[in-house]
């Protein structure tokens, strides 16, 4: 599974790249966006299976970028890891496609309930 980590903190990045293997998702490949917009151009030329995202990113923030993935019908599973997480906010996100919203700080534990059942 090709999973496509989008933030514009490469340090953030590179913990959820971190915290994904030690989940066990250490078979998986791992690319990476600094903004919505550059994944978006990574989503429609590398197809990755599985975007996670941002909410709040230059550019093009992460709910920009779903509801562009959306208009686009591009076929790519999607959720947030954020440092919001408010009702509301789970309420646009669900209401906008995505599968799950993960807070920040976030555990291995957090990434295995949610992507499991993906997989």
């Amino acid at each position: 599974m090709h999973i496509l980590i989008v933030d514009d903190s490469r340090a953030m990045r590179m913990i959820v790249t971190r915290t994904l293997r030690q989940a066990g998702f250490k078979d998986h490949t791992f690319t990476e966006a600094e903004d919505g917009t550059t994944a978006l151009d990574a989503i429609r030329t590398s197809k990755p299976d599985l975007v996670l995202s941002d909410w709040n990113m230059p550019n093009m923030t992460g709910i920009e970028l779903l509801t562009q993935i959306t208009a686009e019908k591009l076929p790519v599973k999607f959720g947030f890891v954020t440092s919001e997480s408010t009702a509301a906010m789970r309420d646009q996100a669900r209401e906008a496609g995505a599968l799950f919203l993960i807070a920040k700080p976030f555990t291995p534990a957090a990434f295995e309930d949610a992507l499991t059942p993906l997989l």
